[in-house]
């Protein structure tokens, strides 16, 4: 966050004056460190005012727009004609919660109408009909919403900058309707005047727990119960968190003279997999005289019933385990291929336009928390880079990354070109686009590309290119890792590179822009680099559980998961040899194999594996022409007519296809 400077931009003209029922009394739109603690407040000039038919609407200076709405009916003012609404961190609670960020920084407007969020889609030009305040702020002292103040007829500006990077100022309303900044208060006269209630506080020992867990709630009061016990009703119930899942009392009491109390929650387990659930606490209407210093907060609950996978994680990753879900036929028509031809057919299997599904942008979530689940807890998805679970649950939902995992695309948006498109939504596995080679755009929403990241790491990621040693432009992982990932990135790149025309993966740094410097360059690198990975890293189970997942959904699959081996005859040192799809289904590593004499003339020495070894040699048009097994390095004996084969060896740990000649 940059140093915060709060440029206070305020109207000062008849429509507005101190004398109207009820005002914007304060604003805070910015934190020193996070947007966790931002709210706005209104004040009316009677206590136990009713907000019913009001609503507001957040502006954007640079799309001189409505960005958010929300409305006020069914709230009131309290006996000092004073309410809040912000994010859960404010303190006192505020009576709507808001997601993070969900103030812009400015320069920017906030306004109260009488009126319907309805009224306020998002993208909706400023107006003076049905005004009833506004106040423009900025966070910096260079800038004003012009645009939004000429529209709303804002025509005086006050300026107050905050020198403070450590202290969170806001912007509050004096008696006299002037403005200053200050340190916050909200829920509370500005002045410091009014009644002073007594506060509720509420502690766990936890932020979370599993079920069958059993755990306190104490309630804690400001100030000794006074006159009568104090008798507080809450809820914990949340989407499909019900009364049902937990047991003990919802109604807790503070006798006359003490400040605290407790009630005990016991968790259900209910011996099946519901995924993980949050309860929400909230408060029933308290007493008169009596605040909610927190409230509407999440207690996280995990299932202990969570489903697993029968294969590894990319750190224990197993290989054979999951049966890759590949079409008969799918990819017959590489065989015998080369060069340029051999990646155009490839195009033309995963690019058709007549089979090949565009799920949204949106729908990517639903696609990620299947593809990308952790084996070893389906409850959770298992993020690239930083080799790690996390809870589905942390799904980023605002624009704080903080503990939260994201949508990672390996081949840039920046650098593709990618663009998503505003108001996508999840539409479902049955509804989609048709999508060809030539609409790059579409990479944006393509799975096969598309990885859970933690958010943070994501950032850091940025639009860098993929190398061995991090640089200003490269990207190796975080330090410490084990480079699970490389290979599946490498994969992932070459199916791009060949899925979209205009995209292209090519040695060295390239330019992440054409020469115009705004036009993507559609290039991104190390292709040496990832072709060391694509060996180095193979296709596990993990991966090829994804690449069945995906295909599900999008009727397309990435073959340099299905055949590791593609690659070098694309991309690398096999590029114009043919190619030989004989056993399609197997992934093939070759980096510790040998296979020699090359060309032999009636013998092959296998060498490289260890116990027993299944050996089928396949001439040039896939024909099995002999099979046999040795053990450990061995010789094999044959009588072939001149021409080229391939030889596939395989053991329990894995497998490797060469080609040969025999003359």
């Amino acid at each position: 966050m940059t140093q915060k400077l709060l440029n206070l931009l305020i109207l000062l003209s008849c429509t507005f004056s101190f004398s109207q029922t009820i005002v914007i009394n304060e604003i805070d739109a910015d934190n020193p460190s996070s947007d966790t603690k931002e709210f706005i407040e209104l004040r009316s000039m009677t206590p136990n005012f009713s907000l019913d038919g009001y609503v507001i609407v957040l502006y954007n200076e640079g799309t001189v727009a409505s960005y958010n709405a929300f409305d006020l009916d069914g709230y009131t003012t309290d006996a000092n004609g004073i309410v809040h609404f912000g994010n859960s961190a404010v303190v006192p609670s505020p009576s709507i919660i808001l997601s993070s960020n969900y103030f812009q920084n400015g320069p920017d407007v906030a306004a109260l109408y009488m009126g319907s969020s309805l009224d306020f889609p998002y993208g909706t030009a400023p107006t003076t009909v049905n005004l009833v305040d506004a106040i423009a702020y900025s966070s910096s002292n260079t800038t004003t919403a012009t645009n939004l103040m000429s529209a709303l007829n804002i025509t005086v500006s006050t300026p107050d900058i905050e020198t403070s990077t450590s202290t969170s100022k806001s912007i509050q309303r004096k008696n006299d309707g002037t403005y200053e900044v200050k340190i916050p208060t909200p829920g509370v006269p500005n002045d410091g005047s009014g009644i002073v209630f007594n506060y509720l506080t509420v502690t766990t020992s936890q932020t979370s727990y599993n079920e069958g867990d059993s755990f306190n709630i104490t309630f804690t009061t400001s100030q000794p119960v006074e006159n009568e016990t104090l008798i507080m009703n809450f809820s914990l119930t949340n989407g499909n968190f019900s009364v049902g899942d937990f047991g003990g009392g919802t109604t807790v009491s503070i006798p006359v003279g003490q400040t605290t109390g407790q009630t005990a929650i016991t968790i259900y387990n209910d011996g099946s997999d519901e995924g993980d659930e949050e309860a929400l606490f909230q408060f029933a209407a308290l007493p008169s005289g009596y605040l909610a210093n927190n409230d509407n907060f999440i207690i996280r609950v995990y299932d202990v019933n969570f489903s697993t996978d029968p294969w590894g994680t990319p750190l224990n990753p197993t290989y054979g385990d999951c049966t890759p879900q590949i079409p008969a036929g799918y990819y017959d028509n590489l065989n015998g291929l080369s060069g340029p031809t051999l990646k155009q057919a490839i195009q033309d299997i995963i690019a058709d336009p007549a089979e090949v599904r565009l799920q949204s942008y949106a729908d990517i979530w639903d696609i990620l928390k299947e593809a990308d689940r952790n084996p070893e807890n389906n409850n959770q998805v298992w993020t690239i880079y930083r080799e790690e679970p996390m809870a589905k649950l942390d799904q980023q939902n605002t624009s704080s990354i903080v503990g939260k995992w994201n949508r990672e695309h390996i081949f840039c948006q920046s650098r593709g070109g990618f663009e998503v498109a505003l108001g996508d939504t999840a539409d479902g596995i049955n509804v989609w686009n048709s999508t060809g080679p030539n609409s790059t755009s579409d990479g944006v929403s393509d799975a096969h590309h598309i990885r859970a990241v933690n958010g943070q790491e994501n950032s850091s990621r940025n639009n860098k290119n993929y190398g061995e040693v991090a640089t200003g432009t490269v990207y190796a992982g975080p330090t410490g890792t084990q480079g699970s990932w490389k290979g599946d990135v490498a994969r992932a790149l070459f199916y791009m590179a060949v899925r979209f025309n205009g995209l292209n993966v090519v040695n060295g740094d390239p330019s992440e822009y054409m020469a115009d410097g705004v036009t993507p360059s559609g290039e991104i690198g190390d292709l040496a680099t990832l072709l060391n990975w694509n060996t180095q890293d193979p296709a596990d189970d993990y991966e090829m559980n994804r690449n069945n997942v995906i295909y599900n959904w999008q009727h397309n699959r990435n073959p340099f998961i299905d055949m590791p081996l593609l690659a070098d005859y694309v991309f690398g040192s096999h590029y114009g040899d043919e190619w030989n799809n004989a056993l399609v289904n197997e992934s093939f590593t070759t980096s510790s194999i040998k296979v020699y004499p090359n060309p032999t003339t009636n013998y092959l020495v296998i060498d490289g594996f260890t116990g027993n070894i299944q050996v089928e040699i396949y001439n040039i048009t896939g024909q099995k022409v002999l099979e046999q097994t040795i053990f450990g390095t061995a010789q094999i004996h044959f009588n072939l007519e001149a021409g080229i084969y391939y030889v596939k060896s395989k053991n329990a740990v894995g497998s490797s296809l060469n080609k040969v000649i025999v003359k």
